[in-house]
């Protein structure tokens, strides 16, 4: 990276914005690799889905080095980025929002890498990271979605990959974009807000896959997620992901569509002629998702502008 490359990173601002429930040591790793950060953040927002009393403390503990937004109830992951994107609009003048779950862990470099690409091709909707897992691998539940599905992106390519959606692991969005897109949907509560919301983002402007911009990904195990292999408790979270998925899947052109719907139909008839385990519940929640995504309509809410409230 040249100097004056660095210089002129150096002058767009950053917030970054990380949801947290009840995961402290994680949240405590994470907002340290935040901090360590080679180009330094303008904002740490971080929005606590109403955690217990020790996530409290430790957050209030850390003062002014911090934005911290304390929701009264835990509105799930999504309406906890939809709070902390709102703030970036509303209290801040910065020119990106960069976002991620509480076991994200950037590497010093990270955000660098993403404001180099972004001086390279600044007319961007999101720039994803390359998110790998505890072991080097890349981590399945954010492997890269190109525009043609029937490409593979190598685990060790160097090359930007123009993306379909990503996840909210470490991506970064425009100022301009959020404006013109809206918040992410507090109703979706768990899973495909990141899908939907980058795949709208897309239709802005292209989305971008920048292996350059490495992040580890602390989940316990490097797994995606399927209902057909899934435990009992977590069989109540697929109504979220197949509902949504019956939303923003009509925001497609018709061939990506049909392949959704497709494989949505391919998945139910799997689990169907299958012996997995509570398959009959499993079964139930897939029906009840995807009749309520039908008349799933969420709406979609835009923040007001930087001081806009008083009257500036």
């Amino acid at each position: 990276m040249t100097v004056q490359t660095q210089s002129q990173a150096k002058e767009r601002k950053v917030a970054a914005v990380v949801v947290t429930y009840n995961r402290l040591a994680l949240l405590k790793e994470c907002i340290a690799h935040l901090q360590q950060e080679d180009l330094p953040l303008s904002h740490l927002i971080v929005v606590d889905n109403a955690s217990d009393a020790d996530t409290q403390d430790y957050l209030e503990s850390l003062g002014d080095q911090i934005v911290y937004l304390r929701l009264p109830e835990n509105i799930g992951g999504a309406g906890g980025f939809n709070r902390g994107v709102r703030y970036f609009i509303e209290e801040t003048q910065d020119d990106f929002v960069w976002l991620m779950d509480d076991d994200t862990m950037v590497q010093r470099d990270s955000l660098t890498e993403l404001i180099n690409f972004a001086q390279q091709k600044p007319d961007f909707g999101f720039l994803a990271s390359d998110v790998r897992w505890t072991d080097g691998h890349r981590a399945k539940m954010n492997a890269p979605a190109p525009m043609n599905r029937l490409q593979k992106v190598p685990e060790e390519g160097a090359q930007p990959v123009q993306l379909q959606s990503a996840t909210f692991v470490a991506i970064l969005f425009r100022r301009t974009v959020v404006e013109k897109i809206g918040l992410p949907i507090t109703d979706f509560f768990i899973w495909g807000d990141d899908i939907e919301y980058s795949e709208r983002a897309g239709r802005i402007a292209p989305g971008y896959f920048v292996p350059a911009a490495r992040v580890l990904h602390k989940m316990k195990a490097n797994t995606g997620s399927s209902i057909l292999k899934d435990g009992p408790d977590r069989i109540q979270r697929y109504f979220y992901a197949y509902r949504n998925k019956m939303y923003y899947l009509k925001k497609r052109d018709w061939y990506r569509r049909y392949r959704a719907r497709l494989r949505i139909s391919l998945e139910y008839w799997q689990l169907f002629f299958s012996k997995a385990d509570h398959r009959a519940e499993k079964l139930a929640t897939m029906r009840k998702a995807i009749r309520a995504g039908r008349h799933f309509h969420p709406k979609i809410e835009y923040a007001n502008h930087y001081n806009s409230k008083d009257g500036k």
